[in-house]
């Protein structure tokens, strides 16, 4: 019978925890969230050997066990928790082998919790580059533990990692330091108040209280009859502790780590002094953002133009082959559209979640984050703003989530508030969508057209959060004080098989997750269009017949299709707010569009497919059937004008219910979201009417 093992994963960010955890689990990974928090929780699972797995908990980066933020805290909080299921038999803590001296802060603190621990030293591929030796035996004696020299580069020291889980029964379970020697009544007078309890893991429940007090339990001090001493005094004590534990790992490192920088060689700096540049550091930045988003057109087309003649073929052949009813008409003019209306998309998704990914491995994206804390300062920002705004390309709702790590409550505040401007994967596909449809073909600069569109509307969207921020930070009467702190990792090529992991499940939970709002919505579109109220909708042949009647079948077909749209249940909503939507530019049609996008904004181009397939006879694409759409006058539908209003309306309303429910989580309060809702639409709606007024 095959058993099971609990493994915690920790390290402090930039380790290559994430690498250890993809060489460990490889694809049998699943996301989630911890309970009653928004923190994510990544887990999967790693075949030990044929009697044994291991399940793996992927624990948020920290720098201690002195937690200050959300993130940290649930670290704590498992270590801490003997009855959860996820509480680990061993745990496994990642240092790389550059910083060893202030990763190893963190192993002494866990395994001083009575846990078994493994040290894992990575990168070890760069020991030589770096001029680093490590007599790994006299660090396993001097730290008490085993140790794996890891390489996931190189596929090295996995198996000597794996063995030592296995073993983990052997593992030393000695304290590093003694609490004693930093206040010996204090700890004595503790053990005796809880004579059967670990003394270190009712110091961290103490220390959780003085710096991290919004957590949602009882206080120790609450608990019991026990008080504790100021928290003045409590952060010297802790202070000391810190003190204590470096210069316990002061002296293992003295036994078994040689550093010799005349044999070092190192690029970083010189990559540094030009990628962090006062004015090329944005200029590089600048030109690496329009070579993504050129790349994401050029690159997509071939398998989008593929995915769309796909279903629309799809749709006929199915239209052929099975028996006319309901069900039939729901699969091909409901279902599949809207399917067809995301998939479309994967290749363009696929490649933004690559990118982001390569310039997350190379560490590039940690010198973006620091380039950038310069200029954020001025409207109101922490330079930790720019994780969540650089997140917020993916998707909002783990980018406002990504704000817990800004201690300062005003800074996270605004940051939480702006960081939906910036344009997220589920815009995407409306852009692709729009711009494939309104902007010519040609280039400039040798960039094309539709490239430089995309960029722009990210930069719009950018530029919009900074305005929006200033306008916060001079408005919103907060207090407030903080400072920045970020950590440069070393360059390094990109190890692809975590790019590989990242973009697929990003890409997976986004189709997915998509999938399903958008199979509903699809339905109860097809619903709504399929049937309607009176006698418009019921005698629609016989009316059209009666106007009509020098048309062919084909066209009858036709004319008395879009008859029963207009009047439709979703014909008479979208007839219902067309004559407020009207001044933008758009019809009832793209009405409906708006409206159910606001379930997820990639839905507006799967509702406009299904909205026309219903309407439409014959196969089509979704990009001809959008193009052939025409107004009462014969003009297109969709022209630069409605085309740019549109992309506009989209770049600034708030058109995601789950991130309002986010905000809503994060702020515990209806009102920021609120304001965030009807502001964000509002500005929307002006920009939208001005540029259609304009450009028409």
């Amino acid at each position: 019978m095959s058993k099971s093992l609990n493994i915690a994963l920790l390290g402090n960010p930039n380790t290559g925890k994430t690498s250890i955890f993809n060489a460990l689990t490889g694809l049998t990974q699943k996301v989630g969230n911890y309970p009653g928090i928004t923190v994510e929780k990544k887990e999967g699972t790693c075949r030990l050997n044929r009697n044994t797995k291991g399940h793996i908990i992927d624990l948020p980066g920290t720098y201690s066990l002195n937690a200050s933020s959300i993130d940290e805290s649930v670290v704590i909080e498992l270590l801490l928790n003997k009855n959860s299921k996820d509480f680990p038999d061993v745990c496994i803590v990642v240092t790389d082998v550059e910083n060893l001296k202030r990763n190893l802060l963190l192993f002494t603190q866990v395994k001083d919790l009575g846990i078994p621990t493994v040290l894992v030293i990575n990168m070890a591929d760069q020991m030589k580059r770096k001029g680093i030796s490590l007599n790994i035996a006299l660090l396993e004696e001097a730290l008490d533990t085993k140790i794996a020299l890891v390489s996931t580069r190189q596929d090295k020291g996995l198996e000597v990692l794996k063995d030592a889980i296995l073993n983990f029964r052997q593992l030393s379970i000695a304290q590093s330091i003694s609490l004693n020697s930093i206040d010996k009544e204090y700890f004595k007078n503790l053990e005796k108040i809880f004579p059967n309890q670990s003394i270190y893991k009712l110091w961290l429940i103490i220390t959780q209280d003085i710096n991290f007090v919004k957590i949602d339990r009882k206080r120790i001090s609450d608990a019991t009859d026990f008080k504790t001493l100021e928290p003045q005094y409590l952060k010297r004590l802790q202070q000391k502790e810190t003190v204590k534990r470096f210069q316990f790992i002061n002296k293992a490192l003295k036994q078994g780590l040689n550093i010799d920088s005349e044999a070092a060689f190192d690029f970083r700096s010189r990559f540094d002094r030009v990628l962090l540049h006062k004015f090329w550091g944005y200029v590089i930045f600048f030109v690496i953002l329009t070579t993504i988003f050129q790349s994401i057109f050029d690159w997509s087309s071939i398998p989008m133009d593929f995915i769309d003649s796909t279903f629309a073929s799809l749709s006929e052949i199915l239209k052929t082959k099975l028996p006319q009813g309901i069900f039939t008409n729901l699969l091909i003019e409901g279902i599949i559209p809207g399917l067809g209306g995301i998939v479309i998309f994967i290749p363009q998704i696929a490649f933004l979640f690559f990118f982001i990914s390569v310039l997350e491995e190379t560490g590039y994206m940690s010198r973006v984050v620091f380039l950038m804390d310069r200029g954020l300062r001025r409207f109101g920002l922490s330079g930790k703003s720019v994780i969540p705004l650089i997140s917020g390309t993916a998707c909002a709702i783990p980018a406002v989530m990504a704000t817990r790590n800004i201690e300062n409550w005003k800074e996270r505040l605004i940051t939480i508030l702006v960081t939906p401007f910036t344009t997220c994967s589920a815009r995407l596909p409306v852009y692709a969508i729009l711009i494939a449809l309104v902007i010519p073909e040609g280039s400039f600069l040798g960039f094309n057209y539709k490239g430089l569109i995309l960029m722009a509307l990210y930069l719009v969207g950018f530029v919009m959060a900074l305005l929006a921020a200033w306008i916060l930070s001079k408005t919103l009467s907060i207090k407030s004080k903080s400072y920045f702190v970020v950590e440069m990792p070393n360059y390094k090529i990109p190890l692809f098989k975590n790019v590989g992991i990242t973009v697929w499940e990003k890409t997976r939970t986004f189709i997915t997750e998509a999938g399903k709002i958008i199979l509903a919505i699809s339905i109860l579109l097809w619903i709504m269009a399929s049937y309607g109220p009176g006698k418009d909708f019921s005698d629609a042949d016989q009316i059209i017949f009666q106007n009509y009647s020098e048309l062919n079948q084909a066209e009858m077909d036709i004319k008395v299709n879009s008859y029963k749209l207009e009047h439709s249940y979703i014909g008479i909503l979208g007839k219902t707010i067309e004559p407020l939507i009207l001044p933008l530019g758009y019809d009832w049609k793209i009405g409906i569009a708006l409206i159910s996008s606001f379930a997820a904004r990639e839905v507006f181009v799967g509702t406009l497919a299904t909205i026309y397939s219903v309407e439409g006879t014959k196969e089509d694409t979704i990009k001809n059937k959008m193009s052939s759409e025409v107004r009462a006058n014969g003009k297109p539908l969709f022209n630069m004008a409605s085309g740019i209003s549109l992309m506009l309306f989209y770049a600034f309303a708030m058109q995601c219910m789950s991130t309002l429910a986010i905000v809503k989580k994060e702020t515990n309060s209806w009102k920021w979201p609120t304001i965030q809702f009807f502001g964000m639409t509002l500005l929307a709606y002006i920009v939208a009417f001005s540029t259609y007024q304009i450009l028409a």
